[in-house]
């Protein structure tokens, strides 16, 4: 196999790409910054210049300022930076979600930022892209992970929430403010009942709409002044929301989260809440194989998570990978991480 020169190098702001003189999801300020999607953990405000998926442009300019340095690409959008060909395919993660295509010197390296293989109703599907070297993320890098249909689990949050609202009682369903509550929301029955999301949930969801993203209505809870309209209804709010100050309007209420780390027993129970759903926007253990297998790549770059432990099994199976962390520092900075 010929020696060819890596195009991209870990740097104290994170990955970046020599030859094309810019970073991906940098954790620093930097001069360009690619960005793979509008997670904090990803999306860091203070650099120069961003670039980003099309779809992600209003997530990104409500999170990081409406007056930043934005340039959005359409997927698949060749754009040549110092040389080297720069283009953005769906990561399959969350809206605008991207994984970033770079090639030179007849080499292409793809990085997936986060993904999961399961399409939903929120965002563009993951595409598997042919590369020789792919970095991917090891969120749920574990057998033990291994996901139910999401239809499955929708369902049986539609049957919570049916249960409860026939008990007089309030779902309340915690959920990550960017892309799980949406998701979560575009699979609910509105026939059961209202739906009532909290203010940092419907931020979001105004930028969803925005990209014609079909949600069922919803309602800010803090437009509500009779407690008593949250009989029944359900409630969408992300996880620091759990507090006793804010949960304290409704009356009779069962507690639930939506994560993939509700597979793992004892996360319900540090929450504090009555159910655990697990749906998780990341790949799980046969996912990761399988995309990884797709890309038909010669060299892996594994981040985040359980790196070593997928590095370990992909070594065992003849391939050439290598932990790579995503920080200098070593901190795991992945919003999932519980």
């Amino acid at each position: 196999m010929p020696h060819r020169e890596a195009l991209l190098e870990r740097t104290p702001q994170g990955l970046y790409c020599p030859r094309g003189d810019f970073h991906i999801d940098p954790w620093r300020p930097v001069e360009r910054a690619v960005i793979t999607h509008a997670h904090a953990d990803h999306a860091r405000g203070g650099s120069r210049h961003y670039l980003a998926a099309a779809p992600s442009g209003a997530i990104l300019r409500h999170r990081l300022g409406q007056k930043m340095s934005l340039q959005l690409l359409d997927y698949a959008e060749p754009l040549n930076l110092n040389g080297v060909q720069v283009s953005l395919y769906p990561a399959g993660h969350i809206l605008g979600s991207t994984q970033v295509r770079i090639e030179a010197d007849g080499q292409v390296w793809v990085i997936s930022g986060d993904y999961k293989t399961e399409g939903d109703a929120t965002c563009a599907p993951f595409e598997p892209l042919a590369c020789h070297t792919f970095v991917t993320e090891s969120t749920f890098g574990l057998p033990v992970f291994n996901w139910q249909p999401q239809h499955t689990v929708l369902a049986a949050i539609n049957h919570w929430w049916q249960a409860n609202r026939d008990l007089g009682r309030t779902s309340l369903l915690f959920a990550y403010a960017l892309g799980k509550s949406q998701r979560v929301l575009a699979g609910l029955d509105p026939a059961i009942g209202p739906i009532f999301t909290h203010g940092a949930v419907e931020a979001v969801n105004a930028c969803y709409r925005q990209q014609e993203i079909t949600l069922p209505v919803t309602m800010p809870v803090n437009s509500v002044d009779d407690p008593r309209r949250f009989e029944g209804a359900m409630v969408i709010a992300p996880p620091s929301a759990n507090t006793g100050a804010w949960t304290k309007r409704f009356k009779r209420v069962s507690r639930a989260f939506a994560s993939g780390w509700m597979h793992i027993r004892g996360h319900r129970r540090r929450r504090s809440v009555d159910r655990g759903f697990v749906l998780s926007d990341h790949c799980d253990w046969p996912g990761l194989n399988r995309a990884i297998a797709e890309t038909g790549a010669e060299t892996v770059w594994v981040t985040h998570g359980y790196a070593q432990e997928l590095v370990r099994w992909l070594k065992d199976q003849g391939c050439d990978a290598h932990v790579v962390e995503p920080r200098l520092d070593g901190d795991r900075t992945d919003q999932d991480i519980a």
